[in-house]
């Protein structure tokens, strides 16, 4: 097996096999955040050498995908912002203003069901500070989606992201993984992404019926959900834990 980092501007073809390879990978929900929605087919027109694949030339199959912004960033944890949204807005607006850029950061990190449980999540932020090194930027930014958060959506993000296991380490995998990749914990964010939608789709989205006004846990979710029937809404705000990478000079993941 050989992998190669492949941005959407050196091979764009390859992201018609996306929607194929990472169906269901993600919850449902996490397809419709309100921010994220405005600003998608954009990510691709205007920032195609951020967005990436780690492609295997053997089998000629995406093995995992990572999306990503470059985005300003003074160097403090206070400059981090609330995570997810904040940064794809400030990102344009960086762009648009010509500010100067501090970090890139990421949107998502994906692995594709036949090349999970192998350490490929590894891989992929490999992959995300090979392609800030090519960018000239010195530190990534991850607004983390803790994997084991949904088993505790009660327990404020930040107290979670200070969990320890026996052994010192993060108590949350992909925190731990992020961790060992030589990543630092930075903060934590109750409100990153903010996903709203009618009373009728959250119930899709979920698989759940949602009968009268209040709070919900739900399956996959981070912490609760809040239906409005009279305004016939569910909003939902996913939380974050943020981790920043530096970028070393010389090259951190395979090279094409």
């Amino acid at each position: 097996m050989t992998l190669v980092v492949v941005t959407h501007a050196e091979k764009p073809e390859l992201w018609d096999r996306m929607p194929e390879r990472f169906a269901g990978i993600v919850p449902e929900y996490n397809l419709h955040g309100d921010v994220n929605d405005g600003y998608w087919d954009r990510l691709f027109a205007d920032f195609p050498e951020y967005q990436f694949v780690l492609y295997d030339d053997v089998r000629e199959e995406v093995a995992g995908a990572g999306r990503s912004l470059p985005r300003s960033w003074d160097g403090t944890a206070e400059d981090l912002g609330p995570g997810l949204d904040d940064s794809i807005a400030r990102a344009f607006a960086d762009r648009e203003a010509g500010r100067p850029l501090g970090g890139l950061c990421a949107l998502g990190i994906e692995v594709a069901e036949d090349y999970q449980r192998q350490g490929f999540s590894g891989l992929l932020l490999g992959a995300m500070r090979e392609v800030a090194r090519r960018a000239g930027l010195e530190t990534v930014l991850v607004p983390v989606r803790p994997t084991w958060k949904d088993r505790y959506p009660l327990v404020p993000t930040e107290r979670y992201a200070a969990w320890r296991r026996a052994d010192g380490a993060p108590f949350d995998p992909w925190i731990r993984t992020q961790v060992r990749a030589g990543g630092t914990i930075a903060g934590a964010s109750e409100r990153s992404s903010r996903i709203t939608g009618t009373v009728a789709e959250w119930e899709r989205w979920t698989g759940l019926a949602y009968p009268e006004d209040g709070d919900y846990v739900f399956p996959q979710g981070l912490a609760t959900l809040r239906i409005e029937h009279a305004r016939d809404l569910g909003s939902y705000w996913e939380p974050a834990v943020w981790i920043t990478h530096p970028v070393t000079p010389e090259a951190t993941s395979p090279r094409p």
